[in-house]
């Protein structure tokens, strides 16, 4: 059995002059005070990627940093699904004795440390490198013609997404960490500046500087139990041009062995973490996962479905869109997030009791999905 017993995050924003080990550092320090544990009893470390600090042995680069030891230690690279992977990768060092207490650690300054054209090359290389970098194409780009796709095939329109980023926007109004919190209206996003049609600004997630760890550990601790029951993954392609018919396909069968493994079904989830780096990536996860009709998440979200009251409260630190995107800490955000929901330590911004909840990203180009159920136990 494996429990998420510590959760740790900086601010998301601007943090200048902090480097990715400074700001992983931060977030260990508060996971280990989450979680009571001392530093000596982590046994094992499994780190995401840097863009700004891309060293071949970041792992242990990391322990030398935090003076960990431990029996096991490495990176993991999977785009945006990094942070799910790397979790998914400590419960397997638990069920095989190797760990008891695994820190998963992901940090950038994405924001400060690196110019927007690196930024901007370094995330493209995503794309096939004779079939499409040549082409010019950013991720915005690739994400725009699954977007085109999306609202051809179901019938949603582009003011539709643009529910999910004002929903965002609120829920990170609640959140002292999150990055943007000034509200904003769909005629906002609607009338924001072009990016690549049909996406706009704000359907699009920040850049980031942040931290973030989470511990996982063979046996539960002093807070409440929060264990992974379910996981699941699917990889079906990495460049757009390879990518299957059915566009939803991965989401869909990791969602299904994480759902299976857990031995649960989308109708029993209470809360979600679900990975948003654009509206429309949200959106065609939300449906796939059958907690949206086809078509269906903007209005839900505007019905209130995913509100803090409603049936599916949804990324209530306002996800990637507005807690803000720091490479692999983006995602591990919705999952310290969802731990300190169930927990029902969230404050002002807490939900109704929420024993189960369902978390999920993608990395590339909806390339790579990681689902996760987590329980909390009696």
């Amino acid at each position: 059995m494996a429990y998420l017993t510590g959760v740790g995050l900086t601010a998301f924003g601007k943090h200048p002059g902090l480097q990715p080990l400074d700001l992983i550092e931060q977030a260990v320090i508060a996971a280990l005070a989450d979680s009571g544990l001392p530093r000596d009893a982590v046994d094992g470390l499994i780190c995401g990627y840097a863009t700004t600090h891309p060293h071949l042995m970041l792992g242990t680069v990391i322990c030398e940093r935090l003076g960990l030891k431990p029996r096991h230690a490495h990176q993991a690279q999977c785009g945006g699904a990094t942070g799910a992977m790397a979790l998914v990768l400590a419960r397997h060092l638990i069920a095989a004795g190797a760990c008891r207490h695994v820190l998963v650690v992901g940090g950038e300054n994405r924001l400060t440390g690196q110019s927007r054209d690196d930024a901007i090359r370094t995330l493209a290389t995503v794309g096939h490198p004779e079939c499409e970098v040549p082409l010019g194409a950013s991720v915005p780009a690739y994400y725009a013609l699954i977007a085109a796709r999306y609202l051809h095939e179901t019938g949603a329109s582009e003011a539709d997404l643009a529910e999910l980023a004002v929903l965002m926007r609120r829920h990170a109004a609640q959140h002292p960490k999150a990055q943007l919190t000034a509200p904003i209206s769909v005629a906002d996003v609607m009338a924001s500046k072009p990016v690549a049609t049909p996406l706009k600004l704000l359907d699009c997630c920040p850049i980031s500087d942040g931290g973030a760890a989470l511990i996982v550990s063979a046996c539960p601790l002093a807070k409440a139990p929060i264990r992974m029951t379910g996981w699941g993954e699917a990889h079906t392609h990495q460049h757009i041009s390879e990518m299957p018919d059915d566009i939803a396909l991965g989401a869909r069968t990791a969602a299904a062995a994480a759902f299976g493994s857990a031995g649960r079904k989308p109708a029993d989830i209470r809360l979600a973490g679900i990975y948003d780096s654009f509206t429309p990536t949200l959106a065609l996860f939300l449906e796939a996962f059958g907690f949206a009709p086809p078509g269906g998440a903007g209005r839900a979200a505007r019905e209130g479905r995913f509100g803090r009251d409603g049936a599916l409260p949804l990324n209530l630190h306002g996800g990637l869109l507005s807690f803000g995107h720091s490479g692999v800490a983006g995602f591990m955000a919705h999952v310290a997030e969802v731990v300190v929901q169930m927990r029902g330590e969230a404050g002002d911004r807490q939900a109704a009791d929420v024993p189960i909840a369902y978390c999920h990203a993608d990395g590339g180009t909806l390339s790579s999905h990681v689902g996760l159920v987590l329980e909390r136990m009696a």
